[in-house]
């Protein structure tokens, strides 16, 4: 697995602790650090600088954005309620979407795709779908690509 991959899972893991258990960013990835550094049962290799280093990037600048990327999301979901949506496919969709607004070093079809393997491994049955196309929106949206093109 790729170490922008592990990253993302990391910051999805944090950002969800922020949002179901009110944690800060910087307390969620410490105890997630301190949990996988410490465990010497973990078959994973250990998590490098890099790792480390993006998945802070997207921890703060999600927290830094959250409401604005909230309401990104919420209208281009087509019907569906932040509030509404399972946490996880949440939060999700704020990394894949702050990575779509304010990382142009990032492809979108890079941050979209990755949004969906995530969606994948930690979402629900119907989360890969939900997650592509919201994302695809918010792409054509912000003139990053995507399939579809917004009306009105």
């Amino acid at each position: 697995m790729s170490g922008r991959r592990r990253a993302r899972e990391f910051a999805l893991q944090a950002l969800y602790a922020m949002d179901i258990g009110g944690a800060t960013g910087a307390a969620a990835l410490s105890g997630l650090w301190a949990g996988r550094l410490e465990d010497t049962d973990v078959v994973d290799e250990p998590v490098g600088p890099e790792e480390m280093e993006f998945a802070q990037e997207l921890v703060r600048g999600v927290a830094e954005t959250r409401d604005a990327l909230d309401l990104r999301i919420e209208a281009a979901s087509l019907n569906w309620r932040l509030a509404r949506m399972p946490s996880v496919d949440r939060n999700i969709l704020r990394v894949g979407a702050h990575e779509l607004i304010a990382r142009a070093d990032i492809p979108a079809s890079v941050s979209i795709n990755e949004a969906i393997e995530l969606a994948k491994r930690f979402g629900g049955a119907e989360s890969r779908a939900f997650v592509n196309g919201i994302l695809d929106r918010i792409a054509a949206d912000t003139g990053r690509g995507g399939r579809r093109t917004r009306k009105g």
